[in-house]
């Protein structure tokens, strides 16, 4: 489906009001992660905005596309995305990671209305999103299953059985999305444990993968819309990103993988998102 410049530059803008959430989020919850929601706005964007085929006032509905997050560590994003697409009141968000609330730590299945799994536990989304996709191709459903998931989390073994199986089934129904942004919480992927080549270690087992700039959001539909097309295998989408992606001084530091700002960081990093937001709207007109 063709998309036009008017309507990247909304879904541009409102990625960067999800960011601004993120930070109001964690600021006034005083824990959480920082880097990786930050970092995978814009993915989430194009996916509850133009890619999943959900509705969000049923989210039960049968025939919807399943998004499953692995590294629910970063569910803030999700969290603030799927608030603005209409799952639940905005003014909500303030309650994340307080008590009783449905906006869990990481993502809660049961408390939640949208949410398709339970996170924690690294490498166990890919493991689950496949059951889901095999499990729908046996039903002979038609939805689509989406798994996205941290690069740190490609240390856990999990991943890679369950990546074996995937290609040994061709689960065409089954789309992966790593955010390649290449920090976890003890540093750079590339010094805890090298992960390259990636494109090729999925290929090898049996995997269609595609590369993409994770904050091209016309990239990211573009690429979805190409796994969409390839069935005789199951797809992942490379998006490299930028953690902390938008405030300066969380850019690239693997410091911020997994702290808030505090409350005179939060003033810095919302005044520099909202630069940015100017800076969209003039570019676009």
């Amino acid at each position: 489906m063709h998309i036009t410049d008017k309507e990247i530059k909304q879904l541009e803008l409102k990625a960067n009001r999800i960011r601004k959430d993120i930070i109001k989020m964690l600021v006034k919850a005083g824990s959480g992660h920082s880097a990786g929601p930050l970092g995978m706005a814009d993915v989430f964007t194009a996916m509850y905005f133009n890619v999943l085929n959900h509705r969000p006032k049923q989210p039960a509905w049968p025939e919807r596309d399943r998004l499953v997050l692995s590294n629910g560590h970063i569910c803030p994003v999700q969290y603030a995305t799927m608030a603005h697409a209409g799952y639940f009141p905005i003014k909500e968000l303030s309650t994340l990671r307080k008590l009783g609330t449905r906006l869990q730590g990481h993502p809660h299945r049961t408390a939640l209305p949208g949410i398709e799994v339970t996170s924690g536990p690294l490498g166990e989304g890919i493991s689950q999103a496949v059951g889901i996709a095999y499990a729908a191709r046996m039903d002979k459903k038609k939805y689509n299953i989406y798994c996205l998931m941290g690069d740190g989390e490609l240390d856990e073994g999990i991943v890679w059985e369950a990546l074996m199986f995937a290609g040994k089934q061709k689960l065409a129904n089954l789309t992966g999305i790593i955010d390649r942004n290449n920090i976890q919480i003890d540093g750079n992927t590339e010094d805890v444990m090298p992960l390259e080549p990636l494109r090729e270690k999925f290929e090898s087992f049996g995997w269609h993968v595609i590369d993409i700039d994770g904050h091209n959001i016309s990239a990211v539909i573009d690429a979805c819309a190409e796994a969409k097309a390839i069935v005789e295998k199951p797809v992942m989408i490379i998006a490299h990103t930028i953690p902390g992606k938008g405030v300066g001084f969380m850019e690239y530091d693997f410091t911020w993988h997994g702290k808030p700002p505090k409350p005179d960081e939060a003033k810095i990093a919302l005044h520099e998102l909202r630069t940015l937001g100017g800076k969209i709207k003039s570019e676009h007109e």
